[in-house]
């Protein structure tokens, strides 16, 4: 494999592109909320990305036969990754201002740090990391509480913040359920048909909660469904892919999740006319970005990829030899 090709499959790369492809959907689920009531929506959104994925497999006698062998992993990834996880999102959102609903959001990498420290014996909190994260959770703020203000007089939802939280929790117990997932199942075979099963679900939930959601259509509608679509399935294909490569930590992995808030500023910058940068922003840009830095030396300190300090023992006794 070149040094290029395998640059470009490397899993920090696509950890990236991965967290640039959800940061882009904001715009995307702002246009469609102006045709589509919330949960009809989503569903609608991941029907459609799971059966992107069924046609990228293209095998669809293995890829069932691998669905009807690991039916309850997948239904147990649909139902926290798909249905719970996106309700607690839509609901948390909906009680509360955008700025204070970023600052949790934009803190999950610290609760999926957290599940994966009490699960998994070999992704377990250090000093530099959790100062890392928190430092990450920093930067969001910053961002978030910088970017906008909150009107006067306005009362924070207590249950807003309470679902938000929920949405952090499942989201971390889903990322390391995936990262433990059975051998039997492929991740696009994983993604694609938790994506479907848990748009079905969806869709099916706001029935009786929505009624019929869709107020109206029109070009820029079937455009960002169909962005929102997209890139939900490359998302989602390529996430649970590294969530599933040898030496991979939920954890570290998570930690890039920092980089939605600040791609999602500067698209707002180059697509909205009345949207510009200003130096709180870059300070908080600037934070992350330390803070991303910080996790990846510790991340490969830990792998033994850097240079670990010798002991001061070690060093007496080499000079005793002497």
């Amino acid at each position: 494999m070149s040094s290029l090709k395998r640059r470009f499959s490397g899993t920090v790369f696509l950890a990236i592109i991965a967290c640039l492809l959800w940061s882009s959907a904001f715009v995307g689920v702002k246009i469609g909320l102006k045709y589509h009531s919330p949960f009809q929506f989503a569903g609608l959104r991941f029907i459609i990305s799971g059966l992107m994925l069924i046609f990228y497999f293209n095998n669809s006698r293995d890829y069932w036969k691998e669905v009807r062998l690991n039916w309850r992993f997948v239904m147990l990834i649909a139902g926290l990754q798909t249905v719970i996880q996106y309700m607690f999102f839509y609901a948390g959102i909906s009680l509360l201002p955008a700025s204070v609903s970023a600052m949790i959001i934009g803190s999950s990498p610290l609760f999926i740090s957290m599940v994966s420290h009490f699960s998994s014996y070999n992704d377990k909190m250090d000093g530099m990391k959790t100062f890392s994260i928190l430092f990450g959770v920093a930067g969001v703020a910053v961002i978030s509480f910088g970017r906008s203000e909150l009107p006067s007089g306005l009362q924070i939802s207590l249950l807003g913040v309470v679902l938000l939280l929920m949405n952090n929790v499942t989201s971390g117990v889903a990322n390391v359920l995936v990262a433990k997932k059975p051998d039997g199942i492929s991740p696009v075979v994983l993604s694609s048909s938790s994506l479907l099963i848990g748009g079905i679900v969806l869709t099916l939930i706001s029935v009786p909660i929505e009624g019929y959601g869709l107020k109206a259509v029109s070009a820029e509608y079937f455009v960002a469904l169909a962005w929102l679509s997209f890139l939900s399935a490359a998302a989602f294909g390529i996430w649970f892919t590294l969530l599933q490569r040898p030496g991979v930590k939920v954890s570290g992995l998570n930690s890039w999740k920092f980089l939605i808030p600040v791609s999602g500023a500067v698209l707002s910058w180059l697509i909205l006319p009345d949207e510009q940068p200003d130096w709180v922003a870059v300070s908080g840009m600037l934070v992350i970005a330390s803070s991303l830095f910080m996790m990846n030396y510790s991340n490969r300190r830990a792998s033994g990829l850097l240079p670990q300090p010798v002991p001061v023992s070690a060093k007496k006794e080499v000079f005793d030899q002497k």
